[in-house]
């Protein structure tokens, strides 16, 4: 049987990473150090939804090295239960959408898209009914 487990990418400050994760609504989990011939070679934090098993990875790389995004990469999406609440609080942080709340159909879900601070679009999806 073939189980979802996580998503793992890159970034370069896990405090700023930590408050925009954590804004959306997901709950630090734990983190590991990866050692390598005695030297810390990166650090890996875990975070969840709530009640939910699967995670998202975070690698931070302690050798200075740098990451492009790539063109492969698109999003990953999470559904909040207030999407203005959300982006108020990403707000505090300096994070503005990339543009103002929109509907892709009449009736659908209202949906925005963030950048987290390493550059990673994140789709979220109001699921307040409004």
């Amino acid at each position: 049987m073939t189980r979802y487990l996580h998503t793992m990418y890159r970034i370069t400050d896990p405090e700023r990473s930590r408050g925009f994760y954590e804004a959306l609504g997901l709950e630090f989990r734990r983190d590991m150090d990866i050692v390598r011939n005695g030297a810390k070679e990166a650090t890996n934090y875990f975070f969840g939804v709530p009640g939910q098993d699967e995670e998202l990875e975070l690698t931070q790389n302690h050798d200075g090295r740098t990451y492009d995004l790539g063109t492969g990469y698109g999003h990953i999406a999470f559904a909040v239960d207030d999407l203005d609440e959300t982006l108020a609080q990403l707000k505090d942080q300096g994070i503005e959408p990339e543009r103002e709340p929109y509907r892709v159909r009449e009736g659908g879900s209202r949906i925005c898209f963030v950048q987290d601070p390493d550059g990673y679009r994140i789709e979220l999806i109001d699921r307040s009914g409004n």
